[in-house]
């Protein structure tokens, strides 16, 4: 728990500098809600990253309407919160789900709000060596279904090994990570200010595109 927290604490005060676009809004029932977790100490809503991946999202979905909903949690400095955004995106799908059944979803995270998204699928956020202390249960099987593609950013589980990408059923094939080059919360590298910029990143189009090509 002391690595996590560590990871977020550092990535924190730059990431809190930042301003936050205006969430995106759709029709009541869209065909596509992209749920994204934001990263830690960012205001309520998708988060910059969130925000940045719906606008380039929107364009490329074929006429698609699209949905955005920012995960409600902490996204503190206490890790353990993540597991109220899972537990949050969960009742958010399984509300959505019963009032707009033809609505299918996108799974993102940015930092912290990568590891609420490692939960959903059942990923243990930590690794292995820490498993499913302080997690959340993972999306049940009927939500899950409605899931299309997930979109993680600087993911925390990515540095011990295990990526969305590496999910299995029913979301196998389905994920992509993204690790901008230096970033200290999701690889080896040393330089926390890549962990801070991935909205203005080549990588944010590279998910759209994973996830529009999905459809």
């Amino acid at each position: 728990m002391r690595i996590m927290t560590a990871l977020v604490a550092m990535a924190a005060p730059l990431v809190a500098q930042i301003a936050v676009m205006p969430i995106a809004h759709a029709a009541q029932c869209p065909d596509v809600e992209l749920v994204f977790a934001r990263g830690t100490s960012e205001p309520a809503g998708a988060g910059r990253v969130g925000q940045a991946l719906a606008n380039q999202l929107a364009a490329q979905l074929g006429g698609r309407t699209l949905g955005v909903y920012g995960v409600n949690y902490p996204a503190t400095y206490d890790f353990l919160g993540a597991a109220d955004g899972a537990i949050d995106a969960t009742n958010r799908i399984a509300t959505m789900s019963a009032q707009c059944p033809s609505t299918r979803y996108v799974l993102g995270g940015y930092s912290q709000g990568a590891a609420v998204v490692d939960m959903l699928l059942g990923i243990p956020p930590l690794g292995n060596k820490v498993g499913d202390v302080g997690s959340a249960p993972p999306l049940p099987a009927a939500l899950a279904n409605k899931v299309v593609a997930v979109a993680a950013f600087g993911n925390p589980s990515t540095k011990f090994g295990i990526p969305v990408s590496a999910a299995v059923m029913p979301f196998a094939g389905k994920g992509i990570d993204l690790c901008n080059d230096g970033d200290p919360i999701c690889s080896q590298g040393r330089n926390p200010f890549a962990h801070t910029s991935y909205e203005n990143t080549p990588l944010v189009g590279e998910a759209a595109g994973f996830v529009s090509g999905m459809f």
